[in-house]
Parts: C-alpha cells; structure tokens; sequence
C-alpha cells in the first residue's frame, strides 16, 4: 500500500499522478466499488472532476513514495483489518488511463 502524497505512473499512462486516497468507495452502474487508490494528475493537484481511480495492478511505476510514519503503519494494519471483514465488489478499470 503506498502513502499519501506518493506518485506514480499507470501502465501505458503519460501523466505523473499523486495519490490522494486510498480505498475510495465509488458508485458505479448503480453498485458500489472499491478501488486500490484515487488520485489526481500531477503537479495540477485536485480538480473535482477530474479524479482518476485505480488497482495496484495498474501502477507502472512508482516515482515517489510519500510520507511514512507510525501512523500510516497504525492505519495499513487496520485498513487490512477492514478489508477482511467487509466484501466489497473491488472495481475494475476500463478504458485508457491518464
């Protein structure tokens, strides 16, 4: 799981995009979705309408990892936690990605 502030490129991406989110769950096609992470493209920063939802498994590459401490540890451990007790339909990326 990557902090915070880390940017990445997506697979076949052409724009850095900073994490800002992750776990965020979206509705979709009248359902609700989890994804890995939400993001925005970097250095622009958030523009509501612009958000860009992702899976770990569409990193290409990770440029910057961002801040880590004993909270974000803290976090990680209980984020997994949830993630056990609660099935939530995981969404799936379709289409071209920034």
């Amino acid at each position: 799981m990557l902090p915070i502030g880390s940017i990445v490129f997506l697979k076949e991406g052409t724009s850095k995009l900073m994490i800002l989110n992750r776990g965020p769950i979206i509705e979709l096609e009248g359902e609700q979705k989890m994804f890995d992470y939400s993001a925005s493209v970097y250095p622009q920063g958030l523009v509501a309408d612009a958000v860009l939802y992702f899976n770990e498994e569409n990193i290409d590459e990770v440029v910057f990892e961002g801040f880590r401490d004993s909270d974000e540890e803290r976090f990680e451990t209980l984020y997994n936690q949830w993630l056990k007790e609660n099935k939530i339909q995981k969404g799936i990326v379709s289409g071209p990605l920034k």
